[in-house]
């Protein structure tokens, strides 16, 4: 046993050593299009808060416990943005989405919750709807994209709950057009379940979708929103719903262990995250297109063979960037474009999508705003001359 944990260890090594060296990258550079709140020190996200936090919540107030004052503010402020008769505010999404589908099945009597293949809970949460909360999960699609209304309305299996992850991240942050949900929902309700949107990042769908947030989640029965994911909090996420549903779920919120004592430095943060980033989510989408089309066109300037960002047109302010070379390749010669030049294109973790082919997820925040179409292409280039360092290839890929 103790020779293959050192094997192991040994193994991984060299990934640790290319996380490290990633984020030490991150953290020097000078240029990136993205610089996220969750890698700042400590001392870094205190001192943002509090310069932010007094004109968030009266202070002098007293702090919150299990639930009240700034917590249900906070309640208030997301159930209003979602047009939606109340929220309750969770510790984690996970636990958020099983309380709200675990209320549905009681309420329609029935356990299955009808969700894509690639949606979070059946890649990313271990089996939770099954293990811990009795729901019987049902693939409608494995298509990467969202279901159509024919293969909802056509499903073989009955279901109580539709659950429908905007945007989808691991199919490349893709959403539906407007017309396409609209449809999805209405074959719904019309086999009588309900529908659940798993908007983890919902913030940042109302320019593509071309409506305001109170009338995408009006689509829905209920929706999940997290409070970190694009607005860049502590963590946390919310539930919205009709009133009689957050009040189930804040009992069931108490028997899944999140009946947390203190919140306010969490909540504080994501009220700070609705006043800063909320507002900029739109800019950031139109920005990310013009980043999009500009890595394409480097990248056929460089004389790489062939490349992809996914969406062409990027429906929220991330996207991905897929590559013919292997994972490893790309992560060395995005590692070294930030360590020499202080500018790193690809900040992300480069993941295999196949024989020699890897994809990494590109996000353009604040930071990103400041790249214009040439600079994007500039640093292409530089990435490239990397990744000919890296492969040891003289020109073209």
């Amino acid at each position: 046993m103790s020779e293959e944990t050192n094997e192991t260890e040994t193994e991984q090594s060299p990934a640790l050593r290319r996380y490290a060296r990633r984020k030490a990258a991150l953290r020097a550079a000078e240029r990136v299009l993205e610089r996220p709140a969750f890698l700042g020190t400590i001392r870094e996200r205190l001192a943002l808060l509090q310069e932010e936090a007094p004109g968030l919540y009266d202070l002098d107030e007293p702090s919150d416990i299990y639930g009240n004052g700034i917590v249900e503010a906070l309640e208030e402020r997301v159930a209003g943005l979602l047009g939606k008769e109340a929220a309750v505010v969770f510790p984690t999404g996970t636990m958020a989405q099983q309380v709200a589908l675990r209320v549905w099945a009681a309420r329609t009597g029935d356990p299955a919750v009808a969700l894509h293949a690639l949606a979070h809970p059946e890649v990313h949460e271990r089996k939770a709807f099954s293990e811990v909360s009795g729901l019987r999960p049902v693939r409608v699609t494995r298509e990467p994209r969202l279901p159509t209304a024919d293969e909802v309305r056509d499903f073989e299996e009955p279901f109580g709950s539709l659950m429908l992850e905007l945007p989808l991240r691991d199919a490349g942050f893709v959403l539906p057009t407007w017309e396409e949900l609209s449809e999805v929902v209405a074959a719904a309700h019309e086999r009588d379940a309900v529908v659940h949107f798993d908007g983890a990042r919902l913030w940042e769908t109302t320019v593509h979708f071309g409506r305001p947030l109170e009338e995408i989640a009006g689509l829905a029965d209920s929706v999940y929103v997290s409070l970190y994911k694009s607005l860049g909090g502590f963590g946390g996420a919310a539930l919205a719903g009709p009133q009689w549903l957050a009040d189930e779920a804040k009992a069931w919120r108490h028997r899944y262990g999140g009946q947390v004592f203190q919140q306010f430095p969490t909540v504080l943060s994501a009220l700070a995250g609705l006043e800063r980033e909320l507002p900029r989510l739109p800019e950031y989408v139109t920005h990310a297109r013009v980043v999009a089309a500009a890595l394409r066109e480097g990248f056929a300037a460089a004389g790489v063979p062939w490349a992809r960002v996914h969406p062409e047109q990027p429906h929220t302010h991330e996207f991905q960037v897929w590559l013919p070379y292997d994972a490893d390749v790309l992560s060395e010669a995005a590692i070294r474009q930030g360590e020499q030049t202080r500018t790193l294109l690809f900040a992300g973790v480069w993941d295999p999508g196949g024989p020699g082919l890897s994809y990494t997820e590109v996000a353009v925040r604040a930071d990103g705003l400041e790249w214009t179409a040439e600079d994007v292409k500039e640093a292409v280039a530089e990435f490239v001359a990397r990744l000919r360092e890296v492969t040891g290839e003289a020109g073209g890929a």
